[in-house]
Formats: C-alpha cells, structure tokens, sequence
C-alpha cells in the first residue's frame, strides 16, 4: 500500500493539480479541521471536490479523526508549546482515538493523497498520520508529493 501526502500552502492551483495528475492521485484524505475557511482559497471542502473530480478525475474524502485537535493546534499556533511537544501529544491522540481500527484500508485501494496545509511534510501532522499509519498497519509505502 501506497500513502501520498500533499500540502497546499505556497502551490498555485495549477501546480497543486498537476502534481497530483503526475502522481495519479485518485483520492484526496483531506485530514484538516476547518475545510471550509475562506482562507482555505481553491482547497475549500467543495471547491476541491468539484476541482479535483473535474480536473484529476478524483475523490474527495474528510476525515477529521485523523487531524490534530483545536487544543494541540492552539498552542502550537500560539507557541505555547515546540514542534516536539506537538507531535508527541498528537500521536498520542491518534493512539487514543485508535484511528487504525477508525479508518479504512479501503480508503487507499485508490492511489491516495492526506492532504493538510503546510507546504512540506517536515512539520506536519500529514506526515505524523501517515507514519503512524504505516506503523499500525505495516507494509505502507509512504510518499511525501
């Protein structure tokens, strides 16, 4: 099994797309609170799905429970707390919400992409998700676009 994962801050929309067209992404994981932000810009929750099947013939799917919450963000945003205490405090959510048995393998039969914000994947709850994925289920390939 193959994970991709995609951030869309400092992309054009063109370059956002054809990205994914070259990867052949055919599913977006979109793992972000707020989807629907007018700061969000052509990543907001309809828009992309009418983007994505439009131009990559693709499907979009949210799934928040893989996402960070409003707690972890905050004090992150408001530097309240480094990037390692954010991620230790995220993979345990992710423990604590058990997201292996949550979220289906089924979900990546298609090549699929965990879409966030953040323009790479160093600091990124997208890379966290992937790899505790990975960890959980093994035999997952992960792929940073």
């Amino acid at each position: 099994m193959e994970i991709y994962t995609i951030g869309f801050t400092k992309k054009k929309a063109m370059e956002f797309f054809e990205v994914l067209k070259k990867a052949g992404i055919r599913r977006i994981v979109d793992i972000r609170l707020n989807n629907i932000s007018q700061l969000t810009g052509f990543t907001k929750r309809d828009d992309l799905r009418y983007f994505l099947k439009e131009i990559c013939k693709a499907d979009y799917v949210h799934l928040p429970i893989l996402a960070p919450d409003t707690d972890i963000m905050d004090a992150y945003k408001k530097k309240r707390i480094g990037w390692d205490e954010y991620e230790k405090r995220f993979m345990r959510l992710l423990r604590e919400r058990r997201v292996e048995k949550q979220v289906e393998r089924a979900v990546f039969d298609l090549p699929s992409a965990l879409l966030c914000s953040e323009p790479g994947p160093e600091h990124c709850h997208r890379r966290l998700a992937a790899e505790y994925l990975s960890s959980k289920w093994g035999g997952v390939n992960i792929i940073h676009l």
